[in-house]
């Protein structure tokens, strides 16, 4: 790597010098103005299926009039959001408490659909990839928690990818069954977002629930998985939407605590701004990289962050309202198991067949995102 002596002197006559660059942001913003943008296409991961589909939500329901008692303004949280109600955790039940009845649901699902009996359809599974930004500890992973209640030893590990974590997730167990590494792999997003939000954010705790959703993969024909995907990340955003103390960067103490310095911080309104733009930007690069329009799309599944974004995406690029499958009316924004909550749901509906293309897409913190068009 070059150092900044040297990036210095490459620079074109006139330009700003990394000496003059007083901030981070500039830096960035320096980097971004003078690199060559190159076009690229996008990868294609196919021969991978997703055998089931499973979730679980806890039964607690917490609606906006239930929060209205304390203050909470019911009306604006369903006009800035559509969230009618969420679901919430007891005190006792951790992230991989949600994440085990996910999976636990999603392997009795394969084994009816595959006419197998649990305990041989378990012995097959060779990775479990977790996505969450709960864990129930530091360590050990939330995958390894997971596992052991399933009562299974094969590889586990957990992936931190905030809300894009599910399609992070995904896309790292699908090459593990491309490459021939494993056999079948459980994909895993698990969310207990109701404890990392301050009550006392009246504009932002309203808008997260928990819940739990599950896939199972194996190899699949070559028509199937992605067609096109694209996963990415643009640190500079890191401070739009973070979660400031409790890591090493700022250990948490009594002070820090009181200043609810555990809890989760997002600028709304920047963070609407950038996920309609990527939105827009990742899923028509996705579709012209797997040759597709939008009239060609069976569902449209997107991190169930807010209903303004969705219809606001689904609207610049035409697609048709009842493509854009919802259900955060239902349950919030759930970060890594929205995505596989509604998968589950169309499953069970019984909505998905061979041969549909769904858009899949994540995004949020980091900032970070992952879009894909999968061919079921």
């Amino acid at each position: 790597m070059e150092n900044p002596a040297a990036l210095t002197a490459s620079m074109a006559p006139g330009a700003r010098s990394l000496a003059d660059l007083s901030s981070r942001r500039e830096l960035v913003d320096w980097m971004r103005q003078d690199a060559p943008h190159a076009a690229r296409s996008l990868p294609r991961l196919t021969g991978v299926q997703i055998l089931a589909t499973g979730s679980y939500v806890p039964p607690q329901v917490v609606t906006n009039a239930d929060l209205a008692q304390y203050g909470y303004d019911a009306e604006w949280i369903v006009q800035r959001s559509g969230i009618h109600e969420r679901r919430r955790a007891a005190p006792e039940i951790a992230t991989s408490d949600l994440g085990y009845e996910a999976a636990a649901r999603c392997l009795a699902n394969a084994a009816g659909a595959l006419g197998t009996d649990g305990a041989s359809l378990l012995g097959e599974i060779d990775l479990i990839v977790l996505a969450t930004m709960t864990p129930d500890t530091p360590i050990p992973s939330t995958a390894c928690q997971v596992q052991r209640r399933l009562g299974h030893k094969c590889a586990a590990f957990d992936v931190g990818a905030a809300c894009a974590g599910f399609s992070y997730a995904l896309v790292t167990g699908m090459q593990f069954i491309k490459t021939g590494c494993a056999r079948r792999v459980l994909v895993i997003g698990a969310e207990v977002m109701t404890r990392a939000v301050n009550p006392a954010d009246m504009k932002t705790f309203p808008l997260f629930g928990d819940g739990a959703g599950a896939v199972l993969l194996g190899a699949g024909s070559d028509d199937q998985g992605f067609l096109a995907y694209t996963l990415g990340a643009d640190g500079s955003g890191t401070e739009m939407l973070s979660i400031r103390g409790g890591g090493s960067r700022e250990p948490l103490t009594a002070e820090s605590l009181a200043a609810g310095r555990q809890f989760m911080h997002m600028e709304g309104r920047a963070v609407f701004k950038w996920a309609v733009n990527l939105l827009v930007d990742s899923i028509r690069e996705s579709l012209a990289a797997a040759g597709l329009a939008a009239q060609d799309l069976a569902y449209v599944v997107l991190h169930q962050a807010n209903r303004r974004i969705l219809d606001a995406a689904a609207s610049a690029l035409e697609i048709p309202s009842e493509k854009v499958i919802v259900n955060l009316d239902r349950y919030g924004n759930t970060s890594a198991a929205s995505i596989p909550l509604v998968l589950d749901e169309l499953s069970q509906a019984g909505r998905l067949r061979h041969g549909d293309h769904v858009l899949l897409s994540g995004f949020g913190a980091g900032l970070s995102w992952g879009t894909g068009i999968f061919r079921w």
